[in-house]
């Protein structure tokens, strides 16, 4: 038996892509998967006792709200087209019910209603004492082996959690239905599933098309329940089998998974496996890329010949008494997919071939990834006096080290539930830093410059697949190309440059990276090393203010593959970089009459987009 037919047949069929719909009917959505309220504890710790998911919809449908820790009105730039609130599973509206309602009482005995009682005081007295960051420290996993903390799991012993866990549930899936207007607003209903076992980030945010009345007949599934992705994907599937709920799940802050993210095995420590490769690829279509906590793409040890691969680095793990940063192949998204290749090359299915967004995971209820609009991770980072935080110590994160990052771009017929969850699925999103680039690739086998003039985008399609899509092996053999149009934030950066980033593997199993310059604006040509010139910087440090007089407003081409091996698996995914300008770092140093190198931050930041790949199969 082959290794692909000793699958079982189900795991086939959740493997189906959803129908394409026309190419020409598909508008760009935007929007955030990843935002926190007051419901989730390490928020509420954190001085957000106020915005909750109801502030969350109506801060990204564009309406003013009041900040949960400054009490200023705020207010997006652009209102989103779709948002996830993603609170924690665990410890779901825990702290802000114990702080604020207390404990329920009902069905505990004399010494589970002691401690409540204790429970009740002890969190109490850790908000008015506003020793939430201290607190926060105590909850955090300590360093220790990862497989064996992963076996040993996490509990959480208070009285009645489940009950109110149970009221936050409901509270989350009224209110995502309430503010759900089909065609205008989606509303998706979610959580994060936080596994963290000895400070590897392994976290998923966890979406569903479904509606309240179907959400109503499950309660999130938690790192309490298991700290195994593997068991929470049977979960989804037992979940998806019984309520008819559709699932996604997207792991996020991969450079922070201490290197297990896009593991060479499970967390078990067992060999991936044909139907590991095939579940996870099922309820793992696509992964989050770029978010406050740094970028995932990639990194300049993992990356060295690439220019720009030192971009928003975060070097900080979530755990008591971290060791140092240490750079690994699992952590990051283009090692991750060329490990796929190796891994498929093996066993016949690839677990890594997935698609690319950027949400914020933001505890503020803001859906915040605008540059000189960003109000933080945490309520206190949303002040510049707040962000240099002395529990975190010298060589720790601080507010400047967040990223104010980023958004899910989906190609879709729709803006429904339905639509973006098919898109998904597909892989036909990509991830932006912030800015809205507008990115679209087609990738085919005879698509010419005669395609940039006035683009018939149903011929390319039919010609073709679009960003997430596969390819096999043309008849003759020919090299693969790639219809890729770029244009700038309408109220944005002009920008620098358009590449391609492939990743092969060769005859012998050796995984090789390559960085093409495919398009850029004018005035530039590649040396003699075949580097194209730096686009220039027209940000004024004294002042933070620049100009689009660099750059282009849109960029487009028709690239063919002048390295191709007709033989060799490989992907090629999309890197759009715009002009430099102001990080939120600079405007703040600004702001408070400080020398900006004391943010420990670029002044200045090239925003991109990172399309979802295309993979070539010999």
């Amino acid at each position: 038996m082959s290794v692909r037919s000793a699958v079982p047949l189900v795991l086939l069929a959740l493997l189906a892509l959803p129908a394409a719909a026309p190419a020409e009917s598909k508008r760009v959505l935007w929007g955030d998967t990843h935002v926190h309220s007051r419901l989730s504890f390490d928020a509420y710790l954190n001085r957000n006792m106020s915005a909750d998911p109801a502030t969350a919809y109506r801060f990204a449908k564009g309406l003013p709200v009041i900040h949960p820790f400054n009490r200023a009105r705020v207010q997006i730039g652009t209102p989103l087209d779709f948002l996830v609130v993603a609170d924690h599973a665990e410890t779901l509206g825990l702290m802000s019910t114990i702080v604020e309602a207390g404990i329920p009482r009902e069905g505990l005995g004399l010494a589970d209603r002691a401690r409540a009682w204790l429970i009740e005081r002890r969190f109490r007295k850790v908000v008015e004492d506003d020793e939430g960051m201290s607190a926060f420290t105590s909850f955090l996993p300590e360093t220790r082996d990862v497989e064996t903390a992963a076996a040993a799991g996490r509990t959480l012993d208070i009285p009645n959690a489940g009950v109110i866990s149970s009221w936050a549930w409901k509270e989350i899936i009224e209110t995502a239905d309430a503010y759900d207007e089909p065609g205008v607003f989606t509303a998706l209903i979610g959580w994060e599933w936080s596994s963290i076992p000895a400070g590897a980030n392994l976290h998923r945010v966890v979406f569903t098309s479904a509606d309240a009345s179907v959400a109503a007949q499950f309660r999130p599934y938690s790192s309490l329940d298991s700290m195994y992705p593997e068991d929470l994907w049977a979960w989804l599937r037992e979940t998806s089998e019984r309520t008819g709920a559709e699932f996604v799940a997207i792991p996020h802050n991969s450079n922070i998974s201490r290197g297990y993210m896009f593991g060479e095995t499970s967390l078990r420590g067992e060999p991936i496996s044909p139907e590991y490769a095939r579940v996870r690829q099922a309820w793992e279509p696509v992964v989050e890329a770029t978010q406050l906590k740094g970028d995932s793409e990639t990194h300049p040890e993992l990356s060295p010949s690439d220019p720009f691969a030192d971009f928003e680095e975060y070097p900080h793990y979530i755990h008591q008494n971290a060791p140092d940063y240490r750079v690994a192949p699992g952590d990051y998204v283009r090692s991750g997919l060329l490990r796929g290749l190796s891994i498929e090359e093996r066993i016949g299915f690839n677990p890594y071939r997935f698609g690319l967004i950027g949400s914020t995971d933001a505890h503020t209820g803001l859906a915040s990834a605008e540059e000189p609009n960003f109000w933080g991770k945490f309520g206190r980072d949303s002040i510049p006096e707040g962000k240099r935080s002395q529990w975190r110590g010298a060589a720790g994160p601080d507010g400047w080290s967040m990223s104010a990052s980023g958004l899910a771009a989906v190609w879709a017929e729709e803006n429904t539930r339905d639509a973006i969850l098919a898109a998904f699925r597909r892989r036909e999103v990509y991830a932006t830093t912030g800015p809205r680039i507008e990115v679209r690739v087609f990738g085919g086998f005879d698509y010419t410059p005669a395609d940039l003039e006035a683009p018939d985008v149903e011929a390319l399609a039919r010609r073709g697949v679009p960003m997430g899509g596969e390819i096999a092996r043309s008849g003759d053999a020919a090299a693969p190309r790639f219809w890729v149009r770029a244009a700038m934030d309408p109220i944005g950066a002009h920008l620098d440059r358009v590449q391609i980033v492939k990743g092969r593997l060769d005859a012998e199993g050796g995984t090789h990276e390559r960085v093409y310059d495919v398009a850029w604006s004018r005035g530039r040509e590649p040396g003699p090393d075949g580097r194209l010139p730096v686009v220039g910087n027209t940000v004024d440090l004294e002042t933070g203010a620049w100009t689009n007089a660099i750059g282009s407003p849109e960029l487009g081409t028709v690239w063919e593959d002048p390295d191709f091996d007709p033989n060799e698996p490989a992907f090629y995914y999309v890197r759009v970089l715009a002009i430099p300008t102001p990080r939120h770092s600079l405007l703040d140093a600004l702001a408070l009459g400080r020398d900006p190198k004391e943010t420990r931050k670029p002044p200045t930041i090239q925003e991109r987009a990172y399309t979802s790949p295309i993979w070539y199969t010999p």
